[in-house]
């Protein structure tokens, strides 16, 4: 990463040239219009984004039909990325190389209560201005009565006789 202005590199591990980062947040994607623009057809039109965050990188997957890995693990949702971590778009492997400041990322990944699963799901973005949640549903009172006891069954010879009858 010699290069100013550059804020971290793709280095594919088999062999290849370097896809510099050059902004703090980069669309991967088949279509012309992305950042990164990865020409193979196991790529999502808009496969994954990488946002750099207090000088850590994260990549969040964006409902692509083969995923991303980060370390050989399907990423959910967002992943912070740690220089030398492996990151899988599709089935194409790289290297992220870049320098941190030293300090942890923002956030727990590990915490599945760390995001709303509307905010998971891309519906609600964070920060947002949260709606009036809808009242809670009024339980009947007949909800609370014990339940009846089951009714008796027939036999079943009681039911081949019942049927020969007929």
């Amino acid at each position: 990463m010699s290069a100013p202005g550059v804020l971290g590199e793709l280095i594919p591990c088999g062999g290849g040239d370097p896809i510099p980062l050059l902004k703090p947040k980069l669309l991967i994607g088949r279509r012309s219009h992305c950042d990164i623009q990865l020409q193979f057809p196991n790529i999502s039109s808009h496969h994954c984004e990488l946002e750099l965050i207090n000088s850590f990188w994260r990549v969040q997957d964006l409902n692509s039909s083969n995923g991303v890995k980060v370390n050989g693990v399907r990423v959910d949702s967002t992943k912070w990325l740690m220089p030398g971590d492996i990151i899988s778009v599709g089935k194409n492997r790289y290297e992220i190389a870049y320098v941190t400041d030293g300090n942890t990322p923002p956030e727990d990944d590990d915490n599945p209560f760390a995001r709303g699963l509307l905010e998971k799901a891309g519906l609600e973005r964070t920060g947002a201005i949260r709606r009036r949640s809808l009242p809670e549903p009024q339980v009947p009172k007949a909800a609370n009565k014990p339940p009846a006891p089951p009714k008796p069954t027939i036999d079943d010879d009681e039911a081949m006789k019942w049927l020969s009858d007929l």
